[in-house]
């Protein structure tokens, strides 16, 4: 047999073509013939050379027919249940071409044979085909990992279909909750329930599970994922249906699950009249355009179709990265918008007032601000050039030229900061609050949330990249929590509150609940199919103990352990269910700009006991959690300092 099919395999496509033809041809023949033994209950009519002409002819004619059905066009290694309407079609015809052959050679056909005939050519040409690609694949399984398919939907048949073809994973089995499905065999696989799936992944040797649940909610997911959690089976899953549809990817492209796949929280439809208001065939401006938020706020905006999008940013290659990728989507979608790469700070007011001015800007999006709560906590001077003077200088030059609308990215850590990147960014909203209290045409608004997934510095990225390399995972404290959200939600969600802001708002997105951190590294170590393991430090790292060990670091310079999102207690809901407004202290322009100028200029004399006690003077809540100051120049620069007088004292002492 695998001489045979070694044969088979090395004959050129004409060959296997007459062969199916020369095997078509004997099982059609052969199918009139058997119709006729089952009808008669005789082999009498074997006698008759008609009845064989008969036979014959309706044969000959039956594969021209299917020649020109473009049943030999398809190949048998990839035949689907599709092919099976191809031949049913011609089996029916063939039932005309039989009535026709006896006519002609004048055979008088008992009336069932007909029918007999059309089924038996069903089954045989249609069996041939089945059962000669299951032989065909036999050999391409071997060395292929065994997988269970969980959805036996038509997601989940096309996935069969497409690893079958593939040459890394082989379907053993499927499992779905459907009740009516279970028992039943799609694909040619039993159906089962997820209760089996234990068993099955022990009886099959099985490590990983393929979800083929593209149109499921999210939250209907998280609890799919879960429930799979404690299986030590590695979980991966095909792309959403939007990204399908969509064209993005290809159901067979398997992914690791997504850790928004474990936040269980369905994102809200946007509002098309909110997302387009401030955009749609206007100018529009985003500050740090190649960040992680940047960057999808100008994928949002695009879609929009404003007249042109200026993507202002300091980082060549970020800049670079994001416009590339823009133009090929506007090419691709056939958009007529204008994309400006602009390089520059925020810090630069000339810049910031050309740019502005030659473009004709309505809309801006600040999106520029050093984030990385550790990196500012040690490069205080700097964070606050950036994220408060920065802020200070785009919003000026907003109210200058009379931008229609100015939004701030905010963060939820500038709820009671307790490290400078928190301040900085609740005095970027008191500048903001501060302008929009000002005779301006401009309406100033700021947007606060959480922590957004796979934005740079995440903890997300951070986590998969120590479980790839075998771990540790380092967490910081066995209690932390966060909230998460999607960049593309947050993104979304920014918009549509900048399109509700009359001037001074502090808008306050629904974060759902806050994730434990621990939780959701233990979550992504079990869906690669590991084990964690707690460990206080390197020493207690063990291979007896599990796979990845979890290791407790401490929290780091500024760290809090738990986020807030609201100053006061007192939330208004507003028209969009994921979006509120807050009231929050803020001051007037000119007692702002007597303590920032106080503090811009110690921040020149790089002063920093003095930077934090005007920090502490403004109601920002400044509640820092590390003693001393973390600032790397300011310890390199006191620590010789100290030597000296302590080197002093020593020579005085003797």
């Amino acid at each position: 047999m695998t001489k045979f099919m070694s044969y088979l395999e090395g004959r050129n496509r004409r060959s296997k073509v007459q062969l199916q033809v020369a095997a078509d041809t004997f099982l059609i023949a052969a199918s009139f013939l058997a119709a006729m033994t089952l009808r008669l209950e005789s082999i009498q009519f074997l006698l008759d050379v008609n009845v064989l002409g008969t036979a014959l002819l309706t044969a000959i004619l039956t594969v021209w027919l299917f020649w020109g059905l473009g049943l030999y066009r398809n190949l048998v290694r990839c035949v689907t249940g599709r092919v099976l309407l191809t031949v049913g079609k011609g089996a029916l015809i063939s039932v005309l071409l039989l009535y026709a052959s006896s006519l002609l050679l004048d055979v008088g056909l008992p009336r069932s044979v007909p029918l007999l005939h059309a089924v038996l050519v069903f089954l045989t040409v249609g069996g041939l085909r089945f059962l000669a690609r299951q032989v065909f694949r036999k050999p391409d399984q071997v060395g292929k990992r065994p997988v269970i398919i969980y959805g036996a939907g038509e997601a989940g048949l096309q996935l069969l279909n497409a690893l079958y073809h593939g040459r890394d994973y082989q379907p053993v089995a499927l499992v779905d909750d459907e009740k009516t499905l279970q028992n039943l065999t799609i694909g040619g696989l039993p159906v089962h329930s997820p209760y089996e799936l234990e068993y099955l992944a022990q009886e099959h040797s099985v490590q990983i599970v393929l979800l083929a649940l593209p149109s499921i909610g999210r939250q209907r997911r998280k609890e799919i994922i879960e429930s799979l959690e404690n299986l030590h089976l590695e979980i991966k899953t095909i792309p959403g249906i939007s990204e399908i549809i969509g064209g993005k990817a290809k159901i067979s492209e398997l992914r690791a699950v997504s850790p928004e796949d474990l936040l269980g929280r369905d994102p809200v439809a946007p509002d098309p009249d909110l997302l387009s208001e401030n955009i749609a065939g206007k100018v529009v401006m985003v500050s740090g355009a190649g960040g992680s938020i940047g960057s999808e706020l100008c994928r949002q905006i695009l879609s929009q179709e404003p007249k042109a999008l200026v993507l202002f940013e300091m980082s060549e290659f970020a800049l670079y990265a994001i416009e590339s990728e823009l133009l090929e989507t506007a090419k691709h979608r056939g958009y007529v918008t204008r994309i400006a790469p602009v390089l520059g700070s925020v810090q630069h007011a000339r810049r910031l007032d050309m740019t502005i001015k030659a473009f004709g800007v309505q809309t801006i999006y600040h999106a520029a601000a050093y984030k990385h709560v550790p990196l500012v906590e040690e490069n205080v001077i700097e964070g606050i050039r950036n994220n408060v003077f920065g802020t200070l200088e785009i919003t000026k030059a907003a109210h200058r030229h009379g931008v229609e609308n100015f939004i701030l990215i905010s963060t939820d850590k500038a709820v009671r900061p307790t490290n400078i990147m928190g301040t900085t960014k609740r005095i970027a909203e008191l500048i903001c609050q501060a302008q929009a209290r000002e005779d301006s045409a401009t309406v100033f608004s700021m947007v606060r949330f959480g922590n957004v997934l796979g934005s740079s510095g995440s903890v997300i990225p951070r986590f998969s990249a120590q479980i790839e390399k075998g771990g540790p995972v380092t967490l910081t404290h066995l209690d932390i929590t966060r909230y998460f959200m999607t960049i593309p939600e947050a993104s979304q969600l920014v918009i549509q509150a900048g399109a509700m802001a009359k001037g001074g708002d502090v808008f306050v997105l629904d974060m759902g609940e806050p994730v434990k951190i621990l939780d959701l590294a233990m979550s992504m170590v079990k869906l690669h199919g590991l084990t964690p393991y707690l460990v206080d430090g390197p020493e207690q790292i063990s291979s007896d103990k599990g796979d990845i060990p979890i290791c407790v670091t401490g929290l780091r310079k500024g760290e809090k352990l738990y986020e807030e999102l609201l100053i006061g207690n007192d939330p208004a809901p507003t028209r969009h269910p994921r979006i509120m407004t807050a009231s929050e202290i803020s001051l007037k322009m000119e007692e702002l700009e007597v303590v920032l100028d106080r503090l811009f200029a110690v921040c020149e004399r790089s002063d920093l006991p003095e930077i934090f006690a005007i920090l502490n003077e403004l109601p920002v809540d400044y509640r820092p959690t590390s003693g001393g100051t973390n600032d790397v120049l300011w310890r390199e620069r006191e620590i010789p300092k100290m030597h000296t007088r302590w080197e002093a004292r020593e020579t005085c002492t003797t």
